[in-house]
Protein backbone atom coordinates (compact mmCIF):
# COMPACT_ATOMS: atom_id res chain seq x y z
CA UNK A 1 0.00 0.00 0.00
CA UNK A 2 1.33 3.41 -0.97
CA UNK A 3 0.80 5.02 2.43
CA UNK A 4 3.37 2.58 3.83
CA UNK A 5 5.87 3.94 1.31
CA UNK A 6 5.15 7.44 2.64
CA UNK A 7 5.78 6.15 6.16
CA UNK A 8 9.07 4.66 4.95
CA UNK A 9 10.06 8.07 3.56
CA UNK A 10 9.33 9.85 6.84
CA UNK A 11 11.18 7.07 8.68
CA UNK A 12 14.23 7.78 6.50
CA UNK A 13 13.86 11.50 7.21
CA UNK A 14 13.91 10.86 10.96
CA UNK A 15 16.94 8.61 10.43
CA UNK A 16 18.75 11.40 8.59
CA UNK A 17 17.70 14.02 11.13
CA UNK A 18 19.49 12.31 13.96
CA UNK A 19 22.52 11.15 12.02
CA UNK A 20 23.14 14.81 11.18
CA UNK A 21 22.31 15.86 14.73
CA UNK A 22 24.41 13.42 16.77
CA UNK A 23 27.50 13.52 14.58
CA UNK A 24 28.78 16.56 16.44
CA UNK A 25 28.71 14.66 19.73
CA UNK A 26 30.95 11.96 18.21
CA UNK A 27 33.21 14.64 16.76
CA UNK A 28 33.52 16.40 20.12
CA UNK A 29 37.15 15.46 20.79
CA UNK A 30 38.64 16.53 17.43
CA UNK A 31 36.48 19.67 17.31
CA UNK A 32 37.55 20.70 20.81
CA UNK A 33 41.19 20.06 19.88
CA UNK A 34 41.07 21.87 16.51
CA UNK A 35 39.08 24.88 17.68
CA UNK A 36 40.53 24.95 21.22
CA UNK A 37 37.19 24.85 23.04
CA UNK A 38 36.43 24.28 26.74
CA UNK A 39 33.81 21.80 28.02
CA UNK A 40 31.45 24.67 28.78
CA UNK A 41 31.90 26.17 25.32
CA UNK A 42 31.12 22.79 23.78
CA UNK A 43 28.02 22.70 25.96
CA UNK A 44 26.91 26.00 24.44
CA UNK A 45 27.56 24.66 20.94
CA UNK A 46 25.36 21.63 21.64
CA UNK A 47 22.68 23.76 23.26
CA UNK A 48 22.73 26.38 20.51
CA UNK A 49 21.25 23.75 18.20
CA UNK A 50 18.46 23.04 20.69
CA UNK A 51 17.72 26.75 21.11
CA UNK A 52 17.42 27.37 17.37
CA UNK A 53 15.36 24.21 17.03
CA UNK A 54 13.02 25.28 19.84
CA UNK A 55 12.47 28.88 18.76
CA UNK A 56 11.43 27.97 15.21
CA UNK A 57 9.05 25.13 16.12
CA UNK A 58 5.80 27.10 16.24
CA UNK A 59 6.58 29.29 13.19
CA UNK A 60 7.60 26.24 11.16
CA UNK A 61 4.45 24.41 12.29
CA UNK A 62 2.38 27.33 11.00
CA UNK A 63 4.26 27.20 7.69
CA UNK A 64 3.48 23.49 7.36
CA UNK A 65 -0.23 24.11 8.07
CA UNK A 66 -0.32 26.89 5.49
CA UNK A 67 1.90 25.59 2.67
CA UNK A 68 1.82 21.83 3.25
CA UNK A 69 4.51 19.29 4.14
CA UNK A 70 5.62 18.75 0.53
CA UNK A 71 6.99 22.23 0.00
CA UNK A 72 8.08 22.89 3.57
CA UNK A 73 9.93 19.61 4.14
CA UNK A 74 11.68 19.78 0.76
CA UNK A 75 12.84 23.32 1.52
CA UNK A 76 13.98 22.88 5.10
CA UNK A 77 15.80 19.59 4.48
CA UNK A 78 17.79 21.31 1.73
CA UNK A 79 18.52 24.24 4.04
CA UNK A 80 19.73 22.22 7.02
CA UNK A 81 21.74 19.87 4.78
CA UNK A 82 23.68 22.87 3.49
CA UNK A 83 24.32 23.89 7.11
CA UNK A 84 25.41 20.34 7.97
CA UNK A 85 28.03 20.61 5.26
CA UNK A 86 28.93 24.12 6.44
CA UNK A 87 29.65 22.77 9.95
CA UNK A 88 32.80 21.22 8.49
CA UNK A 89 34.02 24.70 7.57
CA UNK A 90 33.72 26.26 11.04
CA UNK A 91 36.94 28.05 11.97
CA UNK A 92 36.37 29.10 15.60
CA UNK A 93 33.96 28.95 18.54
CA UNK A 94 31.68 31.78 17.39
CA UNK A 95 31.34 30.47 13.83
CA UNK A 96 30.48 26.97 15.09
CA UNK A 97 27.95 28.44 17.54
CA UNK A 98 26.16 30.39 14.78
CA UNK A 99 26.18 27.50 12.30
CA UNK A 100 24.72 25.04 14.80
CA UNK A 101 22.05 27.53 15.88
CA UNK A 102 21.00 28.01 12.25
CA UNK A 103 21.16 24.24 11.70
CA UNK A 104 18.77 23.73 14.61
CA UNK A 105 16.42 26.38 13.24
CA UNK A 106 16.45 24.58 9.89
CA UNK A 107 15.53 21.23 11.42
CA UNK A 108 12.65 22.75 13.39
CA UNK A 109 9.94 22.00 10.84
CA UNK A 110 10.78 18.32 10.35
CA UNK A 111 8.56 16.65 12.94
CA UNK A 112 5.68 19.15 12.60
CA UNK A 113 5.87 18.43 8.86
CA UNK A 114 5.74 14.69 9.49
CA UNK A 115 2.83 15.20 11.88
CA UNK A 116 0.87 17.14 9.24
CA UNK A 117 1.57 14.43 6.66
CA UNK A 118 0.36 11.82 9.17
CA UNK A 119 -2.85 13.77 9.73
CA UNK A 120 -3.66 13.69 6.01
CA UNK A 121 -2.42 10.21 5.08
CA UNK A 122 -2.85 7.92 8.10
CA UNK A 123 -6.12 6.48 9.50
CA UNK A 124 -6.65 7.31 13.17
CA UNK A 125 -6.39 3.71 14.35
CA UNK A 126 -2.84 3.53 12.87
CA UNK A 127 -1.68 6.88 14.19
CA UNK A 128 0.15 5.75 17.34
CA UNK A 129 2.22 3.05 15.65
CA UNK A 130 3.11 5.29 12.70
CA UNK A 131 4.32 7.97 15.10
CA UNK A 132 6.35 5.34 16.94
CA UNK A 133 7.89 4.12 13.67
CA UNK A 134 8.86 7.65 12.65
CA UNK A 135 10.49 8.40 15.98
CA UNK A 136 12.22 5.02 16.03
CA UNK A 137 13.91 6.15 12.82
CA UNK A 138 15.51 8.99 14.72
CA UNK A 139 16.77 6.55 17.34
CA UNK A 140 18.12 4.10 14.78
CA UNK A 141 19.77 7.02 13.03
CA UNK A 142 21.42 8.18 16.24
CA UNK A 143 22.43 4.62 17.15
CA UNK A 144 23.94 4.02 13.72
CA UNK A 145 25.68 7.40 13.77
CA UNK A 146 27.64 6.75 16.97
CA UNK A 147 29.88 3.93 15.69
CA UNK A 148 29.42 4.90 12.03
CA UNK A 149 30.37 8.54 12.53
CA UNK A 150 33.27 7.52 14.78
CA UNK A 151 34.66 5.39 11.95
CA UNK A 152 33.93 8.07 9.32
CA UNK A 153 35.67 10.76 11.36
CA UNK A 154 38.67 8.55 12.00
CA UNK A 155 38.92 7.66 8.30
CA UNK A 156 38.26 11.05 6.67
CA UNK A 157 38.29 13.68 9.42
CA UNK A 158 35.39 15.49 11.03
CA UNK A 159 35.17 18.23 8.43
CA UNK A 160 34.75 15.84 5.48
CA UNK A 161 32.23 13.76 7.45
CA UNK A 162 29.86 16.73 7.79
CA UNK A 163 30.20 17.54 4.07
CA UNK A 164 29.24 13.98 3.09
CA UNK A 165 26.15 14.03 5.32
CA UNK A 166 24.99 17.29 3.75
CA UNK A 167 24.99 15.74 0.27
CA UNK A 168 22.81 12.82 1.46
CA UNK A 169 20.21 15.22 2.89
CA UNK A 170 19.82 17.13 -0.37
CA UNK A 171 19.15 13.81 -2.12
CA UNK A 172 16.26 13.07 0.26
CA UNK A 173 14.73 16.52 -0.33
CA UNK A 174 14.68 16.02 -4.10
CA UNK A 175 13.06 12.59 -3.76
CA UNK A 176 10.36 13.91 -1.38
CA UNK A 177 9.42 16.71 -3.77
CA UNK A 178 9.01 14.25 -6.62
CA UNK A 179 7.16 11.47 -4.76
CA UNK A 180 4.93 13.11 -2.13
CA UNK A 181 1.67 15.06 -2.36
CA UNK A 182 0.00 16.91 0.52
CA UNK A 183 -3.34 15.17 0.13
CA UNK A 184 -3.90 11.53 -0.89
CA UNK A 185 -6.56 12.66 -3.37
CA UNK A 186 -3.85 14.45 -5.38
CA UNK A 187 -1.58 11.40 -5.79
CA UNK A 188 -1.73 9.51 -9.08
CA UNK A 189 0.05 6.40 -7.75
CA UNK A 190 -2.51 5.80 -4.99
CA UNK A 191 -5.06 3.10 -5.75
CA UNK A 192 -8.77 3.88 -5.45
CA UNK A 193 -9.42 1.34 -2.64
CA UNK A 194 -6.56 2.68 -0.53
CA UNK A 195 -7.61 6.27 -1.21
CA UNK A 196 -11.15 5.50 -0.09
CA UNK A 197 -9.86 3.72 3.01
CA UNK A 198 -7.69 6.70 4.03
CA UNK A 199 -10.44 9.25 3.46
CA UNK A 200 -12.98 7.17 5.41
CA UNK A 201 -10.78 6.52 8.44
CA UNK A 202 -8.54 9.55 8.84
CA UNK A 203 -9.51 12.33 11.25
CA UNK A 204 -12.29 14.43 9.73
CA UNK A 205 -11.23 18.04 9.27
CA UNK A 206 -13.20 21.24 9.31
CA UNK A 207 -11.52 23.81 7.02
CA UNK A 208 -13.71 26.62 8.34
CA UNK A 209 -12.09 26.28 11.77
CA UNK A 210 -8.67 26.99 10.29
CA UNK A 211 -9.93 30.35 9.08
CA UNK A 212 -11.94 31.41 12.11
CA UNK A 213 -9.86 30.32 15.10
CA UNK A 214 -6.84 32.60 15.68
CA UNK A 215 -3.48 31.01 16.49
CA UNK A 216 -3.27 32.78 19.84
CA UNK A 217 -6.56 31.22 20.90
CA UNK A 218 -5.39 27.73 19.88
CA UNK A 219 -2.23 28.10 21.94
CA UNK A 220 -4.10 29.30 25.01
CA UNK A 221 -5.79 25.94 25.44
CA UNK A 222 -4.80 24.20 28.70
CA UNK A 223 -4.28 20.95 26.79
CA UNK A 224 -1.50 22.60 24.77
CA UNK A 225 0.28 23.83 27.91
CA UNK A 226 -0.03 20.38 29.44
CA UNK A 227 1.57 18.88 26.31
CA UNK A 228 4.38 21.42 26.49
CA UNK A 229 5.16 20.81 30.16
CA UNK A 230 5.41 17.05 29.97
CA UNK A 231 7.44 17.20 26.75
CA UNK A 232 9.99 19.52 28.34
CA UNK A 233 10.65 16.76 30.86
CA UNK A 234 10.84 14.05 28.20
CA UNK A 235 13.40 15.87 26.08
CA UNK A 236 15.60 16.67 29.07
CA UNK A 237 16.31 12.95 29.36
CA UNK A 238 16.61 12.08 25.70
CA UNK A 239 18.85 15.00 24.69
CA UNK A 240 21.45 13.66 27.12
CA UNK A 241 21.60 10.53 24.93
CA UNK A 242 22.23 12.70 21.86
CA UNK A 243 24.88 14.94 23.38
CA UNK A 244 26.70 13.87 26.54
CA UNK A 245 26.07 10.10 26.73
CA UNK A 246 28.89 9.25 24.31
CA UNK A 247 31.60 11.44 25.92
CA UNK A 248 30.28 10.49 29.40
CA UNK A 249 30.78 6.74 29.03
CA UNK A 250 33.94 7.21 26.97
CA UNK A 251 35.61 9.27 29.68
CA UNK A 252 34.20 7.48 32.75
CA UNK A 253 35.13 3.99 31.55
CA UNK A 254 38.22 4.91 29.47
CA UNK A 255 36.84 3.57 26.17
CA UNK A 256 38.12 3.94 22.64
CA UNK A 257 36.11 6.02 20.17
CA UNK A 258 34.51 3.15 18.24
CA UNK A 259 33.90 1.03 21.39
CA UNK A 260 32.18 3.99 23.03
CA UNK A 261 30.12 4.41 19.85
CA UNK A 262 28.86 0.82 19.89
CA UNK A 263 28.03 0.90 23.61
CA UNK A 264 26.46 4.35 23.34
CA UNK A 265 24.20 3.11 20.55
CA UNK A 266 22.51 0.54 22.81
CA UNK A 267 20.34 3.04 24.78
CA UNK A 268 19.32 4.65 21.46
CA UNK A 269 18.25 1.27 20.07
CA UNK A 270 16.28 0.74 23.28
CA UNK A 271 14.59 4.07 22.55
CA UNK A 272 13.56 2.82 19.10
CA UNK A 273 11.92 -0.24 20.64
CA UNK A 274 10.28 2.00 23.24
CA UNK A 275 8.67 3.94 20.40
CA UNK A 276 7.40 0.78 18.71
CA UNK A 277 6.01 -0.68 21.92
CA UNK A 278 4.35 2.53 22.99
CA UNK A 279 2.88 3.16 19.54
CA UNK A 280 1.41 -0.34 19.52
CA UNK A 281 0.03 0.15 23.04
CA UNK A 282 -1.55 3.52 22.16
CA UNK A 283 -3.35 2.03 19.14
CA UNK A 284 -4.40 -1.12 21.00
CA UNK A 285 -5.93 0.84 23.88
CA UNK A 286 -7.59 3.25 21.45
CA UNK A 287 -9.21 0.45 19.44
CA UNK A 288 -10.56 -1.02 22.66
CA UNK A 289 -12.12 2.33 23.53
CA UNK A 290 -9.92 2.89 26.58
CA UNK A 291 -10.31 6.47 27.79
CA UNK A 292 -6.64 6.63 28.82
CA UNK A 293 -5.10 5.39 25.57
CA UNK A 294 -2.59 8.26 25.74
CA UNK A 295 -2.16 8.44 29.52
CA UNK A 296 -1.10 4.86 30.29
CA UNK A 297 1.84 4.53 27.85
CA UNK A 298 3.15 8.00 28.74
CA UNK A 299 2.97 7.50 32.52
CA UNK A 300 4.67 4.09 32.32
CA UNK A 301 7.41 5.59 30.17
CA UNK A 302 8.15 8.45 32.55
CA UNK A 303 8.33 6.12 35.55
CA UNK A 304 10.74 3.80 33.73
CA UNK A 305 12.89 6.74 32.70
CA UNK A 306 13.17 8.02 36.28
CA UNK A 307 14.06 4.55 37.53
CA UNK A 308 16.73 4.00 34.88
CA UNK A 309 18.43 7.35 35.49
CA UNK A 310 18.57 6.80 39.25
CA UNK A 311 19.92 3.25 39.07
CA UNK A 312 22.56 4.17 36.49
CA UNK A 313 24.24 6.47 39.01
CA UNK A 314 25.51 3.64 41.21
CA UNK A 315 26.87 1.39 38.45
CA UNK A 316 30.61 0.82 38.47
CA UNK A 317 30.79 -1.20 35.26
CA UNK A 318 30.08 0.09 31.77
CA UNK A 319 27.66 -2.82 31.20
CA UNK A 320 25.54 -1.91 34.21
CA UNK A 321 25.52 1.79 33.35
CA UNK A 322 24.51 1.15 29.74
CA UNK A 323 21.79 -1.30 30.84
CA UNK A 324 20.05 1.17 33.14
CA UNK A 325 20.54 4.09 30.77
CA UNK A 326 18.85 1.90 28.15
CA UNK A 327 15.86 1.50 30.46
CA UNK A 328 15.80 5.28 30.91
CA UNK A 329 15.82 5.99 27.17
CA UNK A 330 13.31 3.19 26.47
CA UNK A 331 10.99 4.88 28.97
CA UNK A 332 11.62 8.40 27.66
CA UNK A 333 10.79 7.28 24.14
CA UNK A 334 7.61 5.57 25.28
CA UNK A 335 6.30 9.07 25.93
CA UNK A 336 6.63 10.18 22.29
CA UNK A 337 3.77 8.34 20.47
CA UNK A 338 1.14 9.37 23.04
CA UNK A 339 2.45 12.95 23.06
CA UNK A 340 2.32 13.41 19.29
CA UNK A 341 -0.94 11.49 18.92
CA UNK A 342 -2.39 13.83 21.54
CA UNK A 343 -1.25 16.87 19.50
CA UNK A 344 -3.02 15.53 16.42
CA UNK A 345 -6.13 14.82 18.50
CA UNK A 346 -6.44 18.37 19.77
CA UNK A 347 -4.73 20.24 16.91
CA UNK A 348 -6.72 18.91 13.93
CA UNK A 349 -6.25 21.49 11.14
CA UNK A 350 -3.59 23.17 13.27
CA UNK A 351 -1.74 19.92 13.95
CA UNK A 352 1.54 21.35 12.66
CA UNK A 353 1.31 24.42 14.88
CA UNK A 354 0.26 22.55 18.02
CA UNK A 355 2.85 19.81 17.63
CA UNK A 356 5.49 22.42 16.83
CA UNK A 357 4.62 24.33 19.99
CA UNK A 358 4.92 21.18 22.09
CA UNK A 359 8.23 20.40 20.42
CA UNK A 360 9.41 23.94 21.13
CA UNK A 361 8.91 23.39 24.86
CA UNK A 362 10.58 20.00 24.62
CA UNK A 363 13.64 21.45 22.99
CA UNK A 364 13.92 24.16 25.59
CA UNK A 365 14.37 21.13 27.85
CA UNK A 366 17.07 19.94 25.44
CA UNK A 367 18.73 23.37 25.63
CA UNK A 368 18.84 23.10 29.42
CA UNK A 369 20.26 19.55 29.22
CA UNK A 370 23.14 20.53 26.98
CA UNK A 371 24.27 23.11 29.55
CA UNK A 372 23.18 21.38 32.77
CA UNK A 373 25.46 18.38 32.31
CA UNK A 374 28.81 20.23 32.00
CA UNK A 375 27.94 23.00 34.45
CA UNK A 376 26.60 20.72 37.20
CA UNK A 377 29.64 18.51 36.73
CA UNK A 378 31.92 21.52 36.96
CA UNK A 379 30.20 22.97 40.04
CA UNK A 380 29.88 19.74 42.02
CA UNK A 381 32.70 17.60 40.61
CA UNK A 382 30.18 14.82 39.91
CA UNK A 383 27.57 13.85 37.30
CA UNK A 384 25.20 12.51 39.98
CA UNK A 385 23.21 15.77 40.45
CA UNK A 386 22.38 15.81 36.75
CA UNK A 387 20.81 12.35 36.89
CA UNK A 388 18.80 13.25 39.99
CA UNK A 389 17.42 16.34 38.25
CA UNK A 390 16.42 14.20 35.27
CA UNK A 391 14.66 11.67 37.51
CA UNK A 392 12.69 14.39 39.30
CA UNK A 393 11.52 15.87 35.99
CA UNK A 394 10.35 12.44 34.80
CA UNK A 395 8.33 11.88 37.96
CA UNK A 396 6.79 15.34 37.58
CA UNK A 397 5.75 14.54 34.00
CA UNK A 398 4.20 11.22 35.06
CA UNK A 399 2.18 13.13 37.65
CA UNK A 400 1.00 15.59 34.97
CA UNK A 401 -0.29 12.75 32.77
CA UNK A 402 -2.05 11.00 35.65
CA UNK A 403 -3.66 14.22 36.78
CA UNK A 404 -4.81 15.31 33.30
CA UNK A 405 -7.20 12.65 32.07
CA UNK A 406 -8.62 14.71 29.19
CA UNK A 407 -6.52 12.89 26.63
CA UNK A 408 -9.10 10.82 24.74
CA UNK A 409 -9.38 12.01 21.11
CA UNK A 410 -11.94 14.80 20.95
CA UNK A 411 -13.06 14.18 17.39
CA UNK A 412 -14.64 10.72 17.52
CA UNK A 413 -15.94 10.68 13.97
CA UNK A 414 -13.95 7.50 13.33
CA UNK A 415 -15.40 4.33 14.81
CA UNK A 416 -13.35 2.93 17.70
CA UNK A 417 -13.28 -0.58 16.27
CA UNK A 418 -12.90 0.38 12.61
Amino acid sequence: MFRYFIIFCTFLLALLLYIDRICISVAKAPIVADLQLTEQQMGWVLSSFALGYALLQTPSGRLVDRFGPRRVLSGIVTFWSLLTALTGYAWNYVSLLIIRFAFGAGEAGAFPGMARATLSWIPMQERGLVTGINFSGSRFGAAFALPGAAWLIQAYGWRTAFLMLGVVGIGWAVAWWLLFRDDPQQHRLLSRPEKDHILAHRQQLEPVQLQTEPSDRVLQKPEVWFAMGQYFCSNFTFFFALTWLYPHIQEKFSLGAVDAGWLGSIPLLAGAFGNWFSGWLVDTLYRKGHVNSRVIPAAIGFFLSALGLLLSVWQESVGGAVFFLSIAIFGADMTLPPSWAFCLDIGKERAGEVSGTMNMAGNLGSFVTGLAFPYLKGWTGSVTPFFFVGAILNLLAAFLWLRNRRTQPTNMDVAINA
